[in-house]
């Protein structure tokens, strides 16, 4: 009784709210009285850096899909659809290429781990300081931060099929214009241009130099067959004979 009857009459107070960082928080004399809050009227503060309830912020979001890559429990689902241009840039001026036609995350499943915070490039994906989001029905669980409805996905599609089957149509007739170039100048023969062949004017003595320009112009057009040089013949002077004495008188 007489811990009732202590435990009554400092029930008359109201503990104050304290975290653990409190170096009081453990000592019993300090803060007593009903502990008890009147949820959701009031509710205890939580940490700043408390791993609760993910949101996505979209306009920041460029689909890049690493969250979905790096999640443990594949609690995120993403379905991209690509644009036929630039969408728009982020907050850090990051460009945006993709449509997020699904970006649901299962509360369910969340083991709250921060991964998909932390690979966030754009910090778009954060987790709030909600800690209660109990339902009746667990598919209200998923929580859906898509920027297209269904029939504004389907639209994005049939453009993005629509630009591919004409670049691939300008491919095609591009690569057909480039064949038929080339099969058009392979049935033209190309003209062989005759071989080089080196002209040598002939060397015109000098006696022949003062010629009439036909008999020239002859010589350049037949060269003049070298004249073969007199063999060597040696000339002996006549033997004189001696005189007599005949020849004295």
């Amino acid at each position: 009784m007489a811990l009732t009857w202590k435990h009554a009459w400092s029930a008359r107070k109201s503990r104050k709210i304290q975290q653990v960082q409190d170096p009081n928080y453990f000592s019993a004399g300090e803060n007593t009285g009903i502990f008890t809050l009147e949820y959701p009227h009031q509710k205890i503060p939580v940490p700043v850096n408390g791993r609760y309830q993910l949101h996505n912020e979209m306009d920041d979001c460029i689909v890049c899909d690493k969250c979905v890559k790096v999640c443990p429990v594949d609690c995120i689902e993403i379905d991209p659809i690509k644009a036929t241009g630039l969408v728009g840039h982020t907050s850090d001026g990051s460009p945006i290429r993709l449509y997020a036609a699904k970006f649901d995350i299962d509360m369910s499943k969340c083991c709250f781990c921060g991964l998909c915070t932390t690979v966030c490039p754009t910090e778009c994906l954060t987790m709030t300081s909600e800690y209660d989001f109990s339902v009746f029905d667990v598919k209200e669980h998923t929580f859906g931060f898509a920027n297209l409805s269904p029939e504004q996905a389907d639209e994005k599609r049939q453009l993005y099929e629509q630009f591919v089957a004409e670049k691939e149509a300008m491919k095609a007739s591009a690569s057909m214009s480039a064949e038929a170039l080339e099969n058009k100048e392979g049935d033209e023969k190309p003209v062989a241009k005759p071989a080089f062949k080196p002209s040598f004017k002939p060397k015109m003595p000098t006696a022949k130099i003062e010629e009439a320009p036909s008999e020239i112009e002859n010589q350049a057009t037949e060269p003049e067959k070298p004249v073969a040089k007199p063999a060597f013949k040696p000339s002996f002077k006549p033997k004189i004979p001696p005189k007599t004495q005949d020849d004295h008188e």
